[in-house]
């Protein structure tokens, strides 16, 4: 494991409704463990540009500190847009290796959190784009807008809302470094404890 800071991920305290709102997720990730399932997670947020990146790579990285097998996290957009460079900048600081595979308007990212395993690939895309799954996966709404804006996922087993505060509000602040690491250490320590969860 790659990552810095990984006392203060565990020790981060998860309020209790919180973790009520994460119960679902956690009751998908066990049926599928105990059926001996792939499990498939596709986090959606409108741009897929912030918070369903986050949630995305530390869902994998959290499902390979647990050995937790069989795990692919994807990520998509009520529309694409790019992966907001702050997002990488903040995994990069946190320890995860990033490349840029292709450059452009939407540039695509290899990010490794081990060294062995293979990297999360991550850049914007619909929620139904080709590179995501088309059945059997648990569709998890990372904002409050996707979530109302897309009443229906074609293809999911399941629809979880566990929406987060975006930290698009301090793009261009004094404080924009440090909210998207509160906003990511968030996302690490739910993530955390829902796959601390998966017998």
């Amino acid at each position: 494991m790659m990552i810095l800071g990984f006392d203060k991920i565990k020790e981060l305290e998860i309020k209790d409704y919180r973790k009520a709102t994460l119960q679902p997720l956690v009751n998908y990730i066990q049926s599928k463990v105990k059926d001996k399932q792939e499990i498939r997670l596709n986090f959606i947020c409108t741009h897929n540009s912030r918070r369903s990146h986050l949630s995305q790579v530390w869902a994998q990285t959290m499902a390979h500190y647990f050995n937790i097998k069989n795990v692919f996290c994807y990520s998509g957009g009520t529309e694409a847009t790019a992966l907001f460079s702050m997002v990488a900048k903040t995994l990069e600081n946190t320890g995860f290796k990033i490349d840029v595979i292709s450059n452009g308007n939407n540039p695509i990212y290899s990010i490794k959190y081990s060294n062995n395993e293979h990297p999360v690939v991550c850049f914007s895309k619909k929620y139904d784009d080709n590179f995501n799954p088309t059945s059997e996966f648990a569709a998890i709404m990372t904002c409050s807008q996707a979530d109302e804006g897309c009443p229906f996922i074609t293809g999911a087993e399941k629809r979880i809302p566990i929406t987060y505060e975006d930290p698009k509000v301090f793009d261009n602040t004094a404080q924009q470094a440090e909210k998207y690491q509160e906003r990511s250490l968030q996302i690490a320590s739910e993530m955390f404890y829902v796959f601390s969860q998966a017998k």
